[in-house]
């Protein structure tokens, strides 16, 4: 039989033990959305710690009394009131609804403010964005520079301290395009186009990630995210990825032909560069599967598919009435 003050050394021992593990352990972790370098990932660092802080005033007081309670009425303590009789206190009821209502009343202020502050679709300022077109594709991400004319796989190119504009949509399945050290993740669709504003105030390289699960190049689907000093130093990227060619296999150009080889399910695929673009290809790409049933201002609607009813525009629109239904015979 283990005696009580053997057992209870082992206890301790168990405890230190635990306490070192863990604290190892976490030495070694390292919170990108906790460590931003730009204004928005600033803003959701600091949400993050304000909502985490807000519900420790719930959880810390709940955990402090279960342990004063379970040590107060302990059964070797014998100045402990017994009433087996008790069924409610007034003050008690108060604090445990009043204080989680408040609470849940604090947050969804805070949640209201913040998320249309953050809406990832509104522009950071008045101040000229860079453009940037975004294509998920299996498992490698597109980036095409529309302003600029060129385009590059696997490595975003950004100016510091300048807002950028994102296009994003999918070349194959739902994705989500997600760089943790600027905020805002957002996702990608196929025949969609969402939208998401970002700006980095420091440089360096940022990991970029897809952090939804599209199969199994899932894990190696990341990008290199490089923050230049400034505008001057960006263009200087533009030239000279405009003045070579691609840096892999393949031609300079990015043409739909090109686009549709480099859409081939492939994994870990290296950075490359495109020197010239097919005028509005990123629109055409978002339309590849929906060309016969939608446009965009840059594209215009092909043929209907002769097994595809078309609505056709009413002579009478003003009078209400509806339109007509060309049915493929």
């Amino acid at each position: 039989m283990i005696r009580p003050a053997f057992a209870c050394c082992m206890h301790k021992s168990a405890c230190g033990y635990i306490l070192v593990l863990t604290a190892m352990l976490l030495s070694g972790c390292s919170s990108a959305v906790l460590d931003p370098v730009g204004a928005v990932g600033e803003q959701q660092k600091n949400l993050i710690l304000l909502a985490f802080g807000l519900m420790l005033t719930i959880v810390i007081p709940v955990i402090a009394l279960t342990l004063y309670f379970s040590w107060y009425y302990r059964a070797s303590n014998k100045h402990a009131t017994y009433k087996p009789d008790w069924a409610e206190s007034k003050w008690a009821e108060m604090g445990m609804w009043g204080i989680p209502l408040a609470l849940i009343i604090v947050l969804s202020v805070v949640t209201w403010v913040s998320t249309h502050k953050l809406d990832p679709y509104k522009p950071l300022s008045d101040e000229a964005h860079l453009k940037v077109q975004v294509v998920s594709l299996d498992w490698k991400w597109l980036f095409i520079y529309p302003d600029y004319g060129v385009a590059s796989v696997n490595e975003l190119v950004i100016p510091k301290d300048i807002p950028v504009s994102f296009d994003l949509t999918s070349g194959s399945v739902m994705n989500s395009f997600f760089i943790p050290r600027l905020g805002s993740q957002i996702y990608t669709m196929a025949g969609m186009k969402t939208q998401l504003h970002l700006v980095a105030n420091e440089t360096g390289n940022l990991k970029g990630i897809s952090s939804n699960f599209s199969g199994a190049g899932f894990a190696n689907m990341q990008f290199n995210a490089k923050v230049v000093a400034d505008q001057a130093a960006f263009e200087r990227w533009v030239t000279q990825t405009k003045a070579g060619v691609e840096q892999s296999q393949g031609q300079g150009a990015l043409t739909m032909s090109s686009f549709e080889a480099l859409s081939e399910p492939s994994q870990q695929v290296p950075v490359r560069t495109y020197s010239s673009l097919e005028p509005k290809l990123f629109d055409k790409i978002m339309m590849k599967v929906m060309k016969n049933y939608g446009e965009t201002p840059f594209y215009e609607k092909g043929s209907v598919h002769p097994q595809a009813p078309r609505l056709l525009p009413s002579s009478d629109s003003a009078t209400g009435a509806q339109p007509q239904v060309n049915q493929p015979s």
